[in-house]
C-alpha cells in the first residue's frame, strides 16, 4: 500500500549503513541507498524531525552477538576497527539519535524505543540494509510497539534478490506502508 500520511511526529529510522557493509553486493547499489536516505535524512532534519542512526558492531571476540548454532557460517563482523562507522555521506549531526545494536532488531537491547518515546514519536519511516534482517527485525519491533510503519522503498536493499522481493512484497505490507523517497519527501513538504 502506497504512503498515505506520516503522522506529525515522525522519525526516521536508518539501519546499517555503515562502512563494513559498504562493499559487499546489494540487490540496489548500496550508494542509491545512502544517496536516497541522505535525501530523507536533510528533510527530516529541516523539519526538526528526528534521524535515527543505527550501526550494527559487536565486541572484538564477537561474544556480544547472537551465536545459535543457526548462525553458524553466516556473515560474521570483521575486527577493523571502522566496520562500524557510518558512511560519511550521512552527514551525522549532533542532533541525531544514535543507536548500536547487537541484534538484527534496533530495538532489542538498545535504548531506541525510550528515545522515541521521550520525542513522542509515533510513526518511523524505515530505510537501510538489510531488507531480510536489520530492517525487517526492526519493523516487525516497531509494528509490536505499536509505532506507524512506512518504508521507503528504494532506500532498502539486501544481498539476496529473492528475500529482498519476498519481504518487500508479502511481509512490509502486513506492517506498515511502503512508497518512494520521493512521495515521502512529498509528505513531509519537501
Amino acid at each position: 500500500m502506497p504512503a498515505t500520511a506520516l503522522d506529525p511526529r515522525t522519525a526516521l529510522v536508518v539501519i546499517d549503513l555503515q562502512k563494513g557493509l559498504s562493499s559487499f553486493p546489494m540487490v540496489h547499489p548500496f550508494r542509491d541507498i545512502v544517496a536516497n536516505t541522505v535525501r530523507l535524512a536533510e528533510a527530516f532534519r529541516s523539519a526538526g524531525l528526528p534521524v535515527v542512526l543505527v550501526n550494527v558492531m559487536g565486541s572484538a571476540d564477537g561474544a556480544d552477538l547472537v551465536n545459535t548454532r543457526t548462525e553458524a557460517g553466516r556473515l560474521k563482523m570483521p575486527p577493523t576497527p571502522d566496520f562500524g562507522e557510518l558512511v560519511p555521506e550521512l552527514n551525522a549531526s549532533p542532533h541525531d539519535i544514535r543507536i548500536t545494536k547487537r541484534q538484527p532488531s534496533a530495538f532489542y537491547g538498545t535504548e531506541l524505543d525510550l528515545q522515541l518515546r521521550r520525542r513522542s514519536i509515533t510513526g518511523i519511516v524505515l530505510t537501510g540494509i538489510a531488507t531480510s534482517n536489520g530492517v525487517d527485525n526492526t519493523a516487525r519491533a516497531a509494528h509490536e510497539r505499536a509505532y506507524n510503519i512506512t518504508f521507503a522503498s528504494d532506500a532498502i536493499t539486501d544481498r539476496d534478490p529473492a528475500n529482498h522481493e519476498h519481504v518487500m512484497k508479502k511481509v512490509f505490507p502486513r506492517y506498515g506502508e511502503i512508497d518512494t523517497t520521493a512521495r515521502i519527501l512529498a509528505l513531509i513538504g519537501r
